[in-house]
């Protein structure tokens, strides 16, 4: 069954395709949910979505009510690492649909990442066909406030119940969904980090493994205690090339030119970064994608060709950089209400996900 971005999936129907067996919960907590309080990642919606592959196959796929798992303390992925994830939203549409944003692309990620930490593939039918199966049933926990949407957190992890460093031969793929606001609440303060790694050449940056994530906590701590927001990751051997932030990939507008890092093996390939370029391209704008160097942003901002700075990413949407530090000298930037492009770019991301414009791209996964 092929499965594209201009497909209205019917999720009754891949529910069927897929024989996803469905428990009900038997108290919903959606009444009890403050949706004018809905702080990013700490929320669950009453159900969850799990499959097991074991035996060269993917099977057992369930929504559950959400809840505890029970596990072998001798699992590989607590012991070895073998952990990924992927994030994308569902959105509710004024007239009522829902739609859910480029999973087609997300699959392609998910996929790269279980390729790199040596786990099994999911078919893209199968990872677009289970998170519409879970939103389609999660329908009424789906924020209707502006800048509001329903976070999708898929994610797999080894769990073969022996201690030995090898490719675990049994995993679980799981699917858990959060209605949530904005990630950042302010412009961000960076700091660009020119001491610690968070991913070299030959490694797995690229990849959305749990590890990448929990190396980077000891330096973006610091970073907290510091009173900065988000860290600019630069390059493991010399540090002068700008990579990404910890949350988000990072763009710049400079010299009237979108400017992003190109992607590579300690990069990840954004989802919402690949959004945004295509909305440039359309616009008729140039768009390098290289190396940046750490010198040339600073330059920028010293002489006032660095006109945008941005994070682009799932959770933080399109995220302005207010301030860039380097080494205890600070760099402001042009108030972020004043920013032409990062403010068009918002406007019509948000006019496509919620249904308010023409979606020339196909970017909106409709569950019917």
């Amino acid at each position: 069954m092929l499965i594209c971005p201009f497909i209205i999936l019917i999720a009754k129907a891949m529910t069927e395709t897929l024989d996803i067996k469905i428990t009900k919960a038997q108290n919903s907590r959606l009444s009890q949910t403050d949706f004018s309080n809905l702080p990013f990642g700490h929320i669950f919606t009453d159900h969850m979505l799990v499959a097991d592959y074991a035996d060269g196959e993917w099977k057992n796929f369930e929504i559950v009510p959400y809840g505890e798992i029970g596990l072998s303390p001798a699992i590989s992925a607590l012991h070895y690492g073998q952990a990924f994830f992927e994030g994308l939203k569902a959105y509710k549409h004024a007239d009522g649909k829902v739609s859910v944003f480029r999973p087609d692309k997300n699959a392609q990620r998910f996929n790269k990442s279980a390729d790199r930490l040596c786990m099994p593939e999911l078919p893209v039918d199968m990872f677009t066909g289970s998170i519409a199966a879970l939103v389609d049933m999660e329908r009424d926990w789906i924020p209707t406030q502006a800048g509001h949407s329903l976070y999708i957190r898929p994610f797999m992890f080894a769990t073969d119940p022996y201690l030995g460093v090898s490719p675990s031969k049994t995993y679980k793929f799981m699917v858990l969904t959060c209605p949530v606001g904005a990630y950042f609440s302010k412009p961000i303060r960076a700091k660009i980090e020119n001491h610690y790694t968070r991913s070299a050449e030959g490694g797995f940056g690229y990849a959305k493994a749990a590890g990448n994530y929990g190396g980077s906590m000891l330096p973006a701590k610091k970073a907290t205690e510091e009173g900065f927001d988000q860290l600019i990751w630069t390059d493991a051997k010399d540090h002068l090339y700008v990579e990404e932030m910890g949350a988000a990939n990072i763009m710049f507008v400079l010299d009237g030119k979108l400017l992003t890092p190109s992607t590579r093996d300690t990069i990840l390939d954004g989802v919402t970064r690949d959004t945004v370029i295509a909305l440039a391209r359309d616009w008729g704008m140039t768009v390098e994608e290289r190396r940046v160097s750490v010198a040339e942003v600073i330059e920028g901002a010293k002489n006032g060709k660095l006109t945008d700075a941005f994070g682009a990413g799932t959770a933080a949407t399109i995220a302005p950089v207010g301030s860039i530090n380097l080494n205890g000298e600070e760099y402001q930037l042009s108030d972020p209400a004043t920013r032409e492009f990062s403010q068009k770019v918002l406007k019509t991301l948000n006019e496509i996900r919620y249904g308010n414009a023409a979606d020339p791209h196909g970017w909106n996964y409709m569950i019917e």
